[in-house]
């Protein structure tokens, strides 16, 4: 398993820059990695723009950024132009680099067990090493955690699971306070 201060697994893999892109491409340079199940659905778009919505600050922290996907290249080209996305996408085929990355594997989709991506992102420094992993990634601040940790903050335990999509769900949850039993007892009439 892959673990931090461990070397990144290399790879050389196709991307929307038209080009094969290497780990070695970056030597000298950090390099967040995120890995997603889908080009063009909810959680995985909400987290491609939130990178491109930080990607100035990513860049000025020295750090690339790269997603990857099992999609085609086609697919990346489309979602990329569509949502204007300032960095490359890779193509995994198989899913042979998330696997050895430990990005691959079994996780829970609408409450059923299920061999699938696993949303996970990994900072690699400028030597090549894993200086950080989030797996698996809660969508929601995530590209501002990634940021804190290029600034020398600590990278806490593994994000939260993401929640499933509304629409998965069989019924809306309850406010807190319909949930919360009252601490005082209750007056008799």
């Amino acid at each position: 398993m892959i673990a931090v201060g461990k070397p990144a697994p290399a790879f050389s893999l196709p991307s929307t820059s038209g080009k094969t892109v290497s780990l070695s491409d970056f030597a000298g340079r950090k390099l967040v990695l995120y890995f997603y199940p889908r080009d063009n659905t909810p959680g995985c778009t909400r987290e491609a723009c939130d990178f491109r919505d930080h990607h100035a600050a990513l860049s000025e922290a020295g750090a690339a950024v790269l997603g990857v996907s099992s999609d085609s290249l086609k697919s990346h080209a489309g979602f990329r132009s569509k949502f204007e996305l300032p960095f490359d996408l890779l193509v995994d085929e198989g899913n042979k680099l998330a696997t050895a990355f430990g990005a691959y594997g079994e996780k829970l989709m609408y409450g059923k067990k299920v061999k699938g991506v696993i949303r996970s992102t990994f900072l690699i420094d400028e030597r090549g090493r894993i200086a950080a992993i989030w797996s698996p990634v809660k969508v929601d601040g995530h590209a501002q955690a990634v940021l804190a940790a290029l600034a020398g903050a600590p990278v806490s335990a593994p994000s939260a699971p993401e929640r499933e999509p509304a629409a998965a769900r069989t019924s809306k949850p309850k406010p807190a306070s319909a949930t919360r039993k009252s601490a005082a007892p209750k007056r008799a009439k």
